[in-house]
């Protein structure tokens, strides 16, 4: 029987804003604003309200996603999701934003894969190994949405 791969990574970045515009961008809704292609389809609830128990799916055919918020505290500004790709991973996502200054918010992003398969193997590890390079790639998105908000205004 084939081992099931299973890594956890992390990686923190840096973003020039107050943690009540941070938070939100790390919201279904809100990666809509900085994310090329972010196209959720909200289940429940229907309008796409960030909310524990949200359900929603991203990606089509084979790379078709299942997301459930697990945990959402706007107060804590914290964020779980447990998403399924069947036939190939299990991910748990969270989110954590820290003010750092009043114009100033750390984020760390942390996930737990699982392949569900050994063919599904070679590419999560090739996601983890990856990591860092993707958060930081999340932070260079943020930073062009920030300056195309800031040159609207």
């Amino acid at each position: 029987m084939a081992q099931a791969v299973h890594r956890e990574v992390a990686h923190k970045i840096s973003l020039p804003l107050a943690i009540a515009d941070c938070f939100p961008l790390f919201t279904p809704i809100g990666e809509m604003d900085w994310v090329p292609g972010w196209q959720p389809r909200f289940l429940w609830p229907q309008d796409g309200r960030t909310q524990k128990g949200m359900v929603f799916l991203t990606g089509q055919g084979s790379e078709e996603t299942f997301w459930i918020v697990v945990d959402f505290d706007e107060a804590q500004h914290y964020a779980r999701y447990a998403r399924i790709t069947p036939g190939s991973r299990s991910v748990l996502v969270e989110i954590q934003c820290k003010p750092t200054g009043p114009r100033e918010t750390g984020v760390e992003v942390r996930y737990a894969l699982t392949g569900h398969n050994e063919a599904a193997n070679p590419d999560l590890l090739a996601f983890a190994a990856g990591f860092p390079a993707m958060i930081e790639e999340w932070r260079a998105l943020i930073l062009k949405w920030i300056d195309r908000k800031n040159s609207e205004a």
